[in-house]
């Protein structure tokens, strides 16, 4: 008995079979695509993207998944499609001539049905019916139900063969997609929600200052896990990109080398090595503090290293960018040449934050970098409030440490200790944050930077005095003076003082070993002239002693002698 169940409990549950879209992020968010055999509903207003969403499945199911696909449409006529979406690449003539790929128009008479007031959908299902087994369609596209319907007001009858549409549908096991335009007060005019229960996605479309966001929300998924969210997605000339919202849970890995900011003296900063990778960095300061240079020097140190890197500009072009960088010594137009550098630049009201978002994501996982470079941020206020560009700024950071990209933005602050606190929030996020302030003295203005903050680091608490010259960008120590931190021509008037102040001093100290050495050359003189004094009186006391001696030498002798012959007398 015991056995049974524990066989039972091995036994691993069978998940909905799906068929992936071939949508870029949309596959993610759906955990693997739309329920395989089965109808999905994308409802929407008018211009909110379904055909193109619809057809987009089709050809990418055809192409990518070798699942050829049937597209039927009530609406637009079949040159028409072809002429709208070849702009995205798509030949859809050559898809049709090679059979996987089966294009058909079907023209509803309103006036027919209000004249007989019989409708039934025989004759689709025999048309649908010989489309699909003329290719051997594994998905079909319905666009748009409402004029399959159009003019019919009987709903019973309505009713009745929507459900008997989809008990067909689903009989020839066709992955299909029902484009459904947006009710009032419901998803679909006709309620079709209530009959397509396993998938439903609505389209919207959204206008907030004049700009422009197109979202994307999974409204139910039956048997399957699924995001939730609304989803920015982007239509361009690659087709539909949706941006998954990235994890809220923050288990990204973490690395532990390091990378050089472009700026010697400021890796010494930072316990003499620069930033991690991976890591994200915000440079915040006035206007005029160097921010964009010290951005163009990073991009330069990325390249450097043969790493390449994206500089999405919000300010300034890149013509202007590349020239005035020339004046600090980097040559950022031969890195461009190279493929390692790529700018970006754009006007914030180019499009609204979420499409900025969508097109950030695409343009990274199309180049791969290894760091990134957004200049300036503040510039993004004027498509949104702090709180949606600090959600924006959050979820790309997630998805960039996701990566192990590094990522450098810069921040205009105004010149009140509040601003430099919030600089849109980001500060808070950031792994370090760099601060450029404007220090004016003795009627000049010069730069002073200082580390807010480094997270995992040894890293200097100190201001320096942030220069920049025609060889590049460097950090000087300051100097304390009595009125404060010195620097500019303040500076340089200190260190010449100290300088002078340093040649006096050697100076009085040369004077003095002079005067030392000419009183110790007097006293030896002295000391020799004594020595000598006191050499002749030793000289004059040993003669009268030695004459002493001799004398009584030579009469002890005399003596000797004159007894001597004494005795030989």
């Amino acid at each position: 008995m015991s056995s049974t169940t524990s066989s039972k409990h091995n036994t691993p549950l069978k998940s909905l079979p799906k068929s992936p879209t071939g949508i870029n992020g949309l596959d993610e968010i759906t955990t693997g695509g739309l329920p395989a055999g089965r109808p999905t509903l994308i409802c929407g207003s008018a211009g909110s993207g379904k055909t193109l969403f619809s057809m987009e499945f089709i050809v990418r199911g055809a192409m990518n998944y070798n699942e050829p696909g049937v597209f039927m449409a009530f609406e637009e006529k079949t040159e028409e499609l072809t002429q709208n979406v070849a702009s995205l690449g798509f030949d859809l003539d050559q898809l049709q001539k090679d059979k996987i790929i089966k294009l058909d128009h079907v023209h509803i008479e309103r006036s027919e049905i209000e004249e007989t007031g019989e409708y039934d959908l025989d004759g689709l299902f025999i048309r649908l019916g010989y489309a699909i087994d003329s290719i051997g369609a594994k998905r079909v596209v319905l666009d748009t139900i409402e004029n399959l319907f159009a003019g019919l007001s009987n709903q019973g009858i309505l009713r009745a063969e929507l459900r008997r549409l989809f008990e067909w549908l689903k009989e020839k096991k066709v992955t299909t997609i029902i484009t459904g335009e947006k009710g009032e007060g419901m998803l679909t005019r006709h309620g079709l929600e209530e009959y397509v229960s396993d998938c439903v996605i609505l389209l919207d479309h959204r206008i907030n200052n004049q700009i422009s966001t197109r979202l994307l929300r999974i409204v139910k998924y039956r048997g399957s896990v699924h995001g939730t969210n609304e989803y920015p997605f982007l239509i361009n000339e690659k087709g539909i990109s949706v941006l998954p919202v990235t994890s809220l849970t923050l288990d990204h890995p973490v690395s532990s080398e390091r990378i050089s900011s472009g700026i010697p003296t400021l890796d010494k900063m930072l316990d003499g090595q620069g930033f991690f990778r991976g890591s994200s960095i915000l440079v915040s300061g006035t206007a005029g503090t160097g921010k964009t240079s010290i951005a163009a020097s990073f991009a330069d140190a990325s390249c450097q290293r043969n790493e390449r890197c994206i500089y999405f500009a919000f300010e300034e072009s890149p013509q202007q960018i590349i020239r005035n960088m020339r004046s600090i010594g980097l040559d950022l137009q031969g890195h461009i040449d190279n493929g390692l550098l790529k700018f970006q630049a754009s006007r914030p009201t180019l499009n609204g934050l979420e499409m900025h978002l969508v097109s950030i994501h695409n343009q990274i996982k199309e180049f791969k970098p290894a760091a990134v470079i957004l200049d300036p941020i503040t510039n993004l206020i004027t498509v949104g409030s702090v709180s949606d560009v600090k959600s924006m700024l959050m979820r790309l950071i997630d998805f960039l440490q996701a990566e192990q990209i590094t990522v450098l933005f810069t921040a205009l602050s105004l010149n009140n200790v509040v601003n430099e606190q919030t600089d849109e929030g980001v500060s808070s996020l950031v792994d370090a944050w760099l601060l450029v302030r404007d220090i004016e003295s003795n009627g000049e203005r010069n730069r002073g930077m200082y580390v807010m903050k480094s997270r995992g680091m040894k890293h200097s608490n100190q201001v320096r005095e942030f220069v920049i010259t025609d060889k590049g960008l460097s950090m000087i120590d300051v100097y304390l003076g009595p009125e404060g931190v010195l620097t500019g021509s303040a500076r340089e008037a200190q260190q010449l003082q100290e300088e002078t102040g340093m040649v006096l001093r050697e100076h009085a100290v040369s004077r003095k070993n002079r005067e030392i050495e000419r009183k110790r050359l007097i006293l030896e003189s002295k000391i020799a002239s004594l020595k000598e004094e006191f050499e002749s009186v030793q000289d004059e006391l040993n003669k009268t002693y030695v004459e002493d001696e001799l004398r009584k030498e030579v009469m002890d002798k005399n003596r000797e002698q004159i007894t001597r012959n004494r005795h030989n007398e």
